[in-house]
């Protein structure tokens, strides 16, 4: 059995980016651990969510202790930074926040983590943290860095497919439903369709993906974009995960050509198999 490291920015990504992936290779019998950078205080938040004297840190906190617990994380732990707060804010170049934390610093203290729990696979986010946000965007870098620090054989970036995006955008302007206010910016979200490499079919663990985004019941409401649409259209809007390989080299994949798992031992066995991949139906 393998031990898979995932590295977020703030709680609630997990759930969202990775929460099927994370469970199903939990179900399978290998160690999950999560590491998370900051406690996500710059979050939004209703009136009324928090108790007198709680801080949103606090609730995030016990929040993703719960998400964890669903998707049978065996270790959560925080790399012990600040929420930097969306691209463009002032709140990006506090000297405790994450987007402006030493990188070398950072970089020792994941490492550190990955060398403590022996980790197999790391998976981190692409390049521009999937939709620019500074805090994913250092994940990516600071991953990255602890990655090569560490010796980790296998590393997977988190991303989404910008092509199921652009269709789901211009399905949803058709539909009753209707969520193309949420899918806003579409177009850069995540990478190209022919970069992805890794596909990961996570529909029997939908439920429970669902579950664990409804622990972080802060940032994510009954009535939001991602817990308010009909069965059916969640299974297929959240039903798949989406990586690139990084290392080992992803010879052959791309283009259409994708995993169906992650790369979890040393003999290259995969979590699910190779397909040819389409635009979505």
């Amino acid at each position: 059995m393998a031990t898979v490291t995932f590295f977020h920015a703030h709680p609630d990504d997990e759930a969202i980016a990775t929460g099927g992936t994370m469970a199903s290779l939990a179900a399978e019998g290998h160690r999950v651990v999560l590491v998370t950078a900051t406690r996500g205080e710059l979050g939004e938040v209703a009136d009324g969510i928090l108790e007198a004297g709680e801080s949103l840190g606090e609730r995030r906190a016990t929040e993703l202790a719960e998400a964890a617990s669903v998707l049978g994380v065996a270790r959560q732990l925080f790399l012990g930074y600040h929420d930097s707060g969306m691209e463009g804010e002032d709140s990006n170049t506090r000297p405790d926040c994450f987007a402006t934390a030493d990188g070398d610093e950072a970089a020792d203290r994941l490492a550190g983590i990955l060398v403590e729990e022996s980790t197999d696979v790391l998976v981190v986010y692409d390049e521009h943290g999937g939709y620019g946000h500074p805090d994913h965007v250092q994940v990516h870098t600071v991953g990255m860095a602890a990655a090569e620090r560490a010796g980790t054989p296998v590393v997977y970036m988190t991303t989404m497919d910008r092509g199921f995006m652009l269709e789901l955008r211009r399905r949803a302007a058709e539909s009753e439903f209707g969520p193309e206010d949420n899918l806003e910016g579409a177009d850069t979200m995540g990478e190209p369709s022919e970069r992805i490499t890794t596909e990961v079919d996570v529909r029997s663990y939908v439920e429970t993906k669902r579950e664990a985004m409804r622990a972080h019941a802060s940032q994510i409401g009954e009535e939001s974009f991602f817990l308010s649409m009909p069965d059916d259209l969640f299974t297929e809007v959240w039903g798949q995960e989406w990586f690139i390989r990084v290392r080992p080299e992803p010879v052959g994949l791309g283009d259409g050509t994708r995993e169906g798992g992650l790369v979890i031992t040393d003999s290259g066995e995969l979590a699910g198999g190779t397909s040819r991949n389409g635009a979505v139906a």
